[in-house]
């Protein structure tokens, strides 16, 4: 009796697209709702996964869950002591406390708080700088970070997703841009230290799929943004995306792990997935906040 044949593999780039197939719809679908509450739920819930793969990769067990308890409370605040989430709901007096204390009530539950939890729950001494050091910096960077996304949704001018959208286009075009053009175009190394695979030529094409993504989003969709717009956009935040992804890699590559996690087929982790937006979220968040603030 022959033994069954093995079941086929699917590539990298298949389980890619199958992941985008079936989480795109939905995504857009989020975001199009008018309503920023189901896209921050996502959001939030990507916080989350992002920054509890973090803590995997640089904290000890014992200490990962309440490092993620704190995060979640750093970033809930982040968001919704935002004065443009609470004018939703017509709460006066707490938007105006809001306005001039939402940094600093997100800062203390992410920063002082972490320093409460090892100062009076500290065991091993010798190692209580580096777990409050990977504690904040998991906060910030995955939380905090990721939260933008969010805050984008609450200054969208027709409330449909469009801000958030930008972000996403520049990150994952430019991300296929880079793949193909790295592919195919030229096999000098960007930064050999920390990504060895990634080339000048994946680079030079990840920016061009940076400018086409929003330049396409501005001709079908999203006509409030002009031309200044679409390139003051797209360069900065491609090669913000780009030092995003080297980030990522330095961290995995310090710790010694070769992906943040295995959630998704083909992309790895949360982490893995929007190392890039970290780093772009909040300039577009302040390049669209200039930009309405101040009409040009």
């Amino acid at each position: 009796m022959g033994l069954a044949p093995a079941p086929l593999a699917l590539g990298n780039l298949a389980q890619r697209f199958l992941v985008a197939l079936v989480a795109v719809p939905i995504l857009l679908f989020l975001l199009h709702y008018e309503r920023p509450e189901p896209t921050w739920a996502v959001i939030f819930i990507a916080s989350l996964l992002a920054m509890n793969e973090f803590f995997a990769m640089t904290l000890p067990k014992e200490d990962r869950r309440p490092a993620l308890v704190m995060g979640g409370l750093a970033c809930a605040a982040f968001y919704w002591l935002d004065p443009i989430a609470l004018s939703r709901y017509g709460m006066r007096d707490l938007t105006m406390f809001a306005a001039g204390n939402q940094v600093t009530v997100a800062l203390i539950l992410g920063v002082v708080v972490p320093g409460l939890f090892y100062l009076f729950r500290f065991r091993d001494i010798p190692s209580v700088a580096g777990r409050y050091a990977a504690t904040v910096a998991g906060i910030v960077y995955a939380g905090f970070l990721t939260t933008f996304l969010a805050k984008l949704k609450l200054i969208d001018p027709h409330h449909v997703g469009d801000t958030v959208i930008i972000v996403l286009l520049v990150a994952w075009i430019a991300d296929t841009g880079g793949y193909f053009a790295g592919r195919f175009l030229g096999k000098a190394k960007l930064y050999e230290a920390v990504s060895p695979k990634k080339t000048w030529a994946g680079a030079y094409g990840g920016l061009a799929g940076s400018v086409l993504g929003v330049a396409v989003l501005k001709l079908g969709f999203a006509d409030w943004l002009s031309w200044m717009d679409v390139f003051l956009i797209a360069i900065p935040g491609g090669i913000l995306g780009q030092m995003g992804d080297l980030a990522e890699s330095l961290i995995k590559r310090s710790v010694g792990v070769k992906d943040s996690g295995a959630l998704l087929p083909g992309h790895g982790g949360i982490l893995d997935r929007i190392d890039a937006v970290l780093f772009i979220a909040p300039y577009v968040y302040t390049y669209l906040t200039l930009k309405f603030s101040f009409g040009f």
